[in-house]
């Protein structure tokens, strides 16, 4: 299972911008104050940092733009700055932004089936692993990234005892 490179690069620029605005914010100690306006980020400094491609970036923060999670500031010193703080968006909101679906199955919405026009019979298994995924990825924000609380947070399911035969 894998995230395509729209949503894996969104997610990667915008926790590069959130690290940035964190820095730029209380240079000192790493905290950003209430209501202190940062300056903006231009996409060139996220993508020699991140080392993606700029035309790419400059296509994805349309979509993150026009989906509130960032502002724009043109002209000289513009740039992108987050446009709430970054205790307010999931991860999950950045790769919707981007129209990256979350999927695990090879079924597509609409369409007549997994197989020959059918469901196949591990559709659910997989459909419900993606699922998995967008919870985890709901529940994560960018500053749990950016201040690496990352680890361990994954859940086990919990268990069903399996019946052997």
């Amino acid at each position: 299972m894998r995230l395509s490179t729209r949503g894996r690069y969104a997610v990667m620029a915008m926790v590069e911008l959130a690290a940035r605005q964190d820095q730029a914010a209380e240079p000192n100690s790493g905290k950003a104050s209430a209501g202190k306006v940062v300056p903006p980020v231009s996409l060139a400094e996220i993508a020699a940092s991140q080392m993606l491609s700029l035309a790419y970036l400059e296509q994805l923060f349309g979509p993150l733009r026009r989906a509130g999670l960032v502002a724009s500031a043109r002209g000289p010193g513009g740039g992108y700055r987050l446009a709430r703080p970054a205790r307010e968006i999931s991860i999950s909101a950045i790769v919707d932004a981007v129209d990256e679906p979350i999927r695990a199955t090879r079924c597509e919405d609409g369409a007549p089936g997994c197989i020959g026009g059918r469901r196949c019979i591990t559709h659910d298994l997989w459909a419900e692993l993606g699922e998995q995924i967008r919870l985890f990825l709901d529940g994560m924000s960018l500053h749990d990234v950016v201040q690496g609380d990352v680890q361990g947070r994954a859940l086990a399911p919990q268990r069903r005892e399996l019946t052997r035969a």
